[in-house]
This record gives C-alpha cells, structure tokens and sequence, in this order.
C-alpha cells in the first residue's frame, strides 16, 4: 500500500516542503531509504523501527520502500523520522490516509517514541502557511515558535500542533477522522509579553567624557552606519559599542520574524523566547575562523556576520583578527548578504547588519604619542595594514577616542542616558522611514549610488562644498557617497528638511580618521 506524508526541509535559511513516500509490500523483509540522503536520514530507519516497537506499534515483516522527494535535494538531519514513522503507519491501515492530506509533520524520534526539536521549525512552518495547508505536527518544544505565525493576527487558519510522543501523533490523527481535534490544542504564541526591558541593559550614563565618540555612534545609530573607533586602550571603546543596543529601536515585526527564523536555523531561539524582539548583538573573538564568521559547514547553517543581521557586529581590535577572516566582510557590506558555494549546492545568508569595530592605532596602542608609543613607523603601518582599503572605504563613520583625563574621569555632573539618546535616534527613525515610505530603503545607510541625488540632494553651496572635500580628501566614490549619506543622518537628527554646509562639514571630518591613520 502506498501512502505519503508531507515534511519540510531547509536550505541556507529558505524552507522547501518534502514528500517522503512509502510503499508497504509483501516479500522479503526490508527496509529500504532512497532520496539523497545524509548520514543522519540514513540512521532514520533504526531510530523509526525501534521507536515504533517501544511504543507498542507492531510492524509486520514487509517490504518497506520510503523515498523523499525532491530527489535532487540533499537531506540532512533527523527531522525526517516523525514522518517516516507516520508514512509507514499510514501505509500499514494504523492512521487513516486522509488524515494527512493537508498537514505538515516535522520532527526527531528518540529511541522510546519521545519526540526531540529540532531546527528550522520557523521558516518550514511558513512555507507550510503559505502552501496552504491547515495543519503542522512538530515537537512540542518547538511549537511556540511555529505559533508565531497562527495568532489571531495573522489571519490565517492553520493550527499547529505540539508532541511529545509518537502516541499523541497517532491519537491525534486518529482522532481527525472522527474531528476530535481538541485531543491537543493547538499551541498560541503570546509575541506582546516577549519585550525585553532595555533598561537592563548597560547605559551611556556610565561613561564619563568621550563625547565626540558618543556624538558619532548616536549618529551611526540613527542612520545604520557601520563606525570605527579607533584609540588607546582604555580609552572606553568596548564600553561604549555595548551600550549602542540601548538606543537602537527594537525590531519590527517583519524584521522580528526575518531574524528568528536564522536563529531557528542554527537552533538559537529559547522555548520562552520564541520571536527575537531585540537587535542582536554578537561580539567574536578575533580568533574566530572564517568559516565560523562567514557560516557553512558540512551541514550549512547561519555564521556570526548571519546571526547579527538586524543587529550589531561587534569587532573588537579588528587589526588582530586575521587579514583573510577580515576580507570576508567585503561582500556582506557591500550586498547585505553571503555566498556560500558547496558540492551539495550553493547557500545565501542574509547579512544586513551595522559593523562596530574598535582598534589600537598601534601594536602598543598609543602612536601618534610618541612619549608613549614605543612602535616604530615600520610596526606601526604593518600592523595597520592588516585592514584593507577596501574595507575600510565601506566604514561610514570613523572616530577617533582619545585618552580620557582624571577630571573627566572625577566629573561629578550627571552624563546623558540611553533613554535620551535613544529618543532622538528614534525621530531620525521615524523622519527615515516617512522618507522611505514605499521604497525597498527603511535607512540612510542602505541607500545605493543611483538614489542618492533624489534623496539626499545638495544645494548649490552645499555641492560646491562636497567636491572641495571630495577633491582635498582624495575620496573614492564609494567614500563620497557614504559621506552624503552620513550627512543626511546627521541633518535627521537635527529635524532639518535640507542637508547644509554644517552637516557636510561634520560628515567629513568622521573620514579624517582614515588618513590620519593611513597606511
């Protein structure tokens, strides 16, 4: 007898929906798996036939056939065991064929029928929704985040359905034949009480002087724009790139859903956090490998660079990271996502995220003060170029922190807090995203070379004034534009309608950096 069941696979972060097929025999006893199968689906058929035996499930000795198409995808993981057991059953007269027409079964079966999570629930459930079906069985520690897209909200009809047991499966679709289907509710994801509180995060009262670096990093906020600060150690550097979630704004829904479902591929969302309502913010170590940061693997998921879109890409004294693990980030700069090529096929992460680097201006970290720095000229540019060009032309916002002084430091006064930096960053926001209003744009920093003059026009001194900086600071094109936009930003948080000579100007000296620095 044959029957199918319908599963999901996924690939880079896009779900595809699958079809395992079985076909129950008689003849000599076998079991047979065909489908471009990975190690772990291969092993399905011990797991499937023991589980099935310990939860009381008689199998005949039959000819088992079970194929999962398409055929040309390579399968990998064990989320194909529920519906293979499921497939058989069906195929065997336990579980009415009719049953499963219209519902999605995903899961891992543990060797005493226990139903274990598995990843990638998010986005296979919706493909699920948008193919229409009315139905999804995962494991019930993944429901709450497949559940994210059935509220009332969503308007849509599809339920799913959380497990434990491979019993409950059976109860369950045994039950639909005569519409029982209270028999287990179906799981609801309450998004509204996930806000995390922000005041609990680090806050930008703490930090005494640098005022220059907390003018540049609100306006890098304001804007997304990628920032470098560069300065002594000590100098607050670190301190202040932790305290930059605290003014961004939190996600919106879309972009909520588009970052938990990368995190539901890699098998990062918490059970009682199932919907990512913060920007992330990922900090490497500069040992990282390139593969680590960019994603991939034997089995690809997401890398660091993935995990922080949305989000904040923390990189600490960028200089020691490796030059190869650094030339990695020209792409996702530059087209907001990543290629990864294997044999088995090629895989695009998103990757949309505002860089915050932090850096020594030499291996001792105090040149140009050659009081202290003990660095000669020759360690100096070797240890600076071991930043690109190229990648240093694709920082909007380059910053310099000084050394901080003990008056500074003693300062009784009260600095300004995150909640009110975090305020004028969200009028900018706002000013932004009325701007953008129908456009593919939801920031400044995202706007591309051929849109700039229709959003970021300059009037006639203004324009005299950019090609005297663009002709003095030998900018390349790429370095210009960005300079605009920066000054665009910069004109947001100021309410002002035009960009003037004033934000020009300051826009600009966040470039200075660079060739003070040259190497």
């Amino acid at each position: 007898m044959y029957s199918s069941v319908i599963t999901g696979a996924v690939t880079g972060i896009e779900s595809t929906l699958c079809l395992v097929e079985v076909d129950v025999s008689k003849g000599m006893p076998a079991f047979e798996m065909v489908g471009q199968l990975g190690n772990e689906v291969r092993e399905a058929r011990e797991r499937v036939k023991v589980a099935l035996k310990n939860a009381r499930v008689e199998i005949p000795a039959i000819h088992l056939t079970v194929s999962i198409s398409p055929a040309d995808l390579r399968k990998e993981g064990a989320s194909y065991d529920l519906p293979i057991a499921i497939g058989i059953l069906v195929g065997l007269g336990v579980i009415p064929k009719e049953n499963v027409g219209d519902t999605l079964i995903i899961g891992e079966l543990g060797l005493n029928g226990e139903i274990k999570p598995v990843k990638g629930v998010l986005p296979i459930v919706s493909r699920a929704k948008s193919s229409g079906l009315k139905r999804c069985i995962v494991p019930r520690e993944n429901a709450s985040e497949g559940a994210i897209l059935c509220g009332k909200t969503q308007g849509t009809q599809m339920e799913v359905i959380g497990v434990s047991t491979v019993l409950e499966v059976i109860d369950y679709l045994k039950a639909a034949e005569e519409k029982k289907h209270s028999i287990i509710p179906p799981a609801v994801c309450e998004t509204f009480h996930m806000q995390e509180d922000t005041a609990a995060l680090p806050d930008f009262a703490d930090i005494n002087g640098q005022e220059a670096v907390k003018r540049a990093v609100e306006i890098a906020a304001a804007g997304f724009h990628h920032i470098l600060m560069i300065g002594p150690p000590g100098s607050g550097k670190t301190m202040i790139a932790k305290r930059i979630p605290a003014i961004l704004p939190d996600l919106s829904p879309a972009e909520g859903l588009e970052v938990s479902a990368i995190y539901s591929v890699a098998g990062l969302l918490q059970k009682d956090m199932p919907l990512v309502t913060k920007r992330p913010f990922m900090g490497p170590h500069h040992t990282i490998s390139q593969q680590a940061l960019a994603g991939g693997g034997r089995i690809p998921k997401p890398g660091i660079i993935s995990l922080a879109h949305r989000g904040v890409l923390f990189m600490d004294e960028l200089p020691e990271f490796r030059r190869s693990t650094l030339e990695i980030l020209r792409q996702p700069l530059e087209d907001k996502n990543i290629h990864i090529a294997r044999t088995q096929g090629s895989y695009i992460y998103p990757a949309d995220f505002m860089l915050v680097a932090a850096m020594n201006p030499c291996p001792c970290g105090y040149y140009p003060d050659r009081n202290r720095c003990t660095c000669s000229q020759s360690e100096v540019q070797r240890y600076l170029s071991k930043i690109s060009g190229p990648v240093l032309d694709r920082i909007d916002v380059t910053v310099e922190a000084p050394r901080v002084d003990i008056k500074q430091l003693s300062a009784t006064a009260e600095n300004e807090c995150s909640a009110d930096i975090r305020m004028r960053v969200l009028k900018a926001r706002e000013r932004q995203q009325r701007r953008y209003k129908g456009t593919r744009y939801h920031f400044n920093a995202e706007l591309s070379g051929s849109d700039i003059k229709r959003f970021c026009p300059l009037g006639a001194k203004e324009q005299e004034l950019s090609e005297q900086i663009f002709t003095r600071m030998n900018l390349s094109a790429r370095a210009y534009h960005k300079m605009i936009k920066v000054a665009r930003t910069i004109a947001d948080l100021e309410g002002a309608q035009e960009i003037d000579c004033g934000h020009l100007s300051e826009a600009a000296c966040y470039r200075m950096c660079e060739t003070k620095y040259e190497h």
